[in-house]
């Protein structure tokens, strides 16, 4: 048998799930939850074998109780049932240890069979929602527009310590024009219109450090 927890906010929806899982055989439904951390402690006490977890919901969301599931019972596997199919849902649930992400409109066929493919530690996505998560690993894998070379980074650092173009000239040996187009150069790489947009974006990149 394979013991499953079901973690939905919505009674009702507690209860057509259980509906549509309790007519097969080799599935348990060995109890519910309506939050994270209530999936967490009945998780602790239940130790079924696949958790069927919602997303979002009040008092704490899917994707933290699926991290903090995973990490204290790694031999238990979440399978995320949800309404949410956008490319980060997918990705932070994935990312905290989600074994698979399907969405409510599910058949019970397949959402059935998808518990026993979790239960067996296999990752469970359809089509639509396997491309998407391949397309958001893509973009995050993918360098955020063009690269600045080392003298472009000197003067931005420079331009954030608050120095003048004539006195960031200086202290590279070159003028203050070269430093004007090296900005420039910045600004349209980075996608902003002046110093202090370029040095936030730099920032928040990582070419510069938080200050």
């Amino acid at each position: 048998m394979i013991r499953v927890l079901l973690v939905d906010d919505h009674p009702v929806v507690r209860e057509g799930i259980r509906g549509m899982l309790s007519a097969e055989p080799d599935l348990d439904i060995v109890g519910d939850a309506g939050s994270g951390p209530e999936a967490v402690a009945r998780v602790a006490t239940l130790l079924p074998d696949v958790v069927l977890m919602d997303l979002r919901m009040p008092g704490g969301d899917g994707v933290d109780a699926t991290e903090r599931i995973r990490a204290a019972h790694p031999e238990v596997h979440v399978l995320v049932l949800t309404t949410y199919d956008t490319d980060a849902d997918i990705l932070r649930a994935v990312e905290a240890g989600a074994t698979g992400y399907l969405l409510k409109d599910t058949p019970g066929e397949e959402l059935a069979e998808a518990v026993r493919s979790a239960s067996r530690g296999e990752t469970v996505l359809t089509g639509r929602l396997a491309v998407t998560l391949l397309t958001g690993v893509r973009r995050r894998s993918e360098p955020e527009g063009p690269a600045l070379s080392p003298r472009e980074v000197e003067v931005l650092r420079l331009a954030a310590d608050g120095h003048t173009n004539a006195a960031i000239g200086r202290s590279l040996h070159i003028s203050a024009t070269t430093v004007k187009t090296h900005l420039m150069r910045v600004y349209e790489k980075l996608g902003v219109g002046d110093r202090t947009a370029a040095v936030s974006q730099a920032i928040r990149r990582g070419l510069l450090p938080d200050r």
